[in-house]
């Protein structure tokens, strides 16, 4: 699938954590320096604005990720792996120490597979919240907020495609939409907070999660800046 995106511009001890929002057993694992911390460096739009997957479950987008938000890990290897539009993924195995902080400076290369087709059809996104994860087709292409809003949009070519909405914590929505050439199409919805069991990474002091389909990035996409 060829798609371009229009930019005008209670603890989880076998995964990870989020410092916002976490419980009193969390905080006090934290003060007692029993995890570790990644900290992300990026300096292009798109490395900022690439979707995060740490031992294979979606967190965010970069940029999000530091402060509040930053990623709690407990020490060991883990697997980093950064997506987007347009790039080839990147990926990195840390070594995580307790109260210690690990850098991970990004650096995204173009995919040189890339192609666009010659009619395009517009797609908008406007969901809440909006750092949840889209993908077209089963393809990862950005999260919500890089396509809402004037001059924002993902082009794709005409006729049926698959969109799904993931984020910890909420319920995945799913929707088939069928644009044809030169056709705008918004998809619109707020995500049901999920009661499933915790089983995923928590950002913004979520209480319970679900775990999304890591999905992948599509090797025919970038982000217009």
């Amino acid at each position: 699938m060829i798609l371009k995106i229009l930019k005008g511009q209670s603890v989880v001890w076998a995964a990870l954590l989020i410092v916002a929002g976490l419980t009193p057993s969390a905080l006090h694992a934290k003060d007692n320096e029993v995890t570790g911390k990644i900290k992300f460096v990026a300096t292009t739009d798109a490395e900022k604005t690439s979707g995060v997957w740490i031992d294979g479950q979606y967190v965010g987008y970069l940029h999000e990720l530091k402060g509040a938000n930053s990623v709690m890990l407990l020490p060991g290897v883990h697997t980093v792996s950064v997506r987007q539009n347009g790039y080839q993924d990147y990926t990195q195995q840390v070594s995580i120490q307790p109260g210690e902080t690990a850098l991970v400076s990004v650096a995204m290369a173009r995919d040189p597979a890339e192609r666009y087709p010659a009619v395009t059809a517009t797609l908008k996104i406007d969901v809440d919240p909006s750092r949840a994860a889209v993908f077209v087709d089963g393809q990862f292409v950005g999260h919500v907020g890089e396509f809402q809003g004037m001059g924002h949009g993902l082009l794709v070519a005409p006729g049926k495609h698959r969109i799904k909405i993931a984020l910890p914590g909420y319920e995945t929505f799913e929707t088939d939409v069928t644009p044809i050439a030169r056709q705008k199409v918004e998809v619109k919805t707020r995500l049901a907070k999920s009661n499933a069991p915790l089983d995923a990474p928590l950002l913004d002091g979520e209480e319970s999660t679900t775990k999304p389909s890591p999905g992948t990035r599509s090797p025919a996409a970038t982000l217009e800046h």
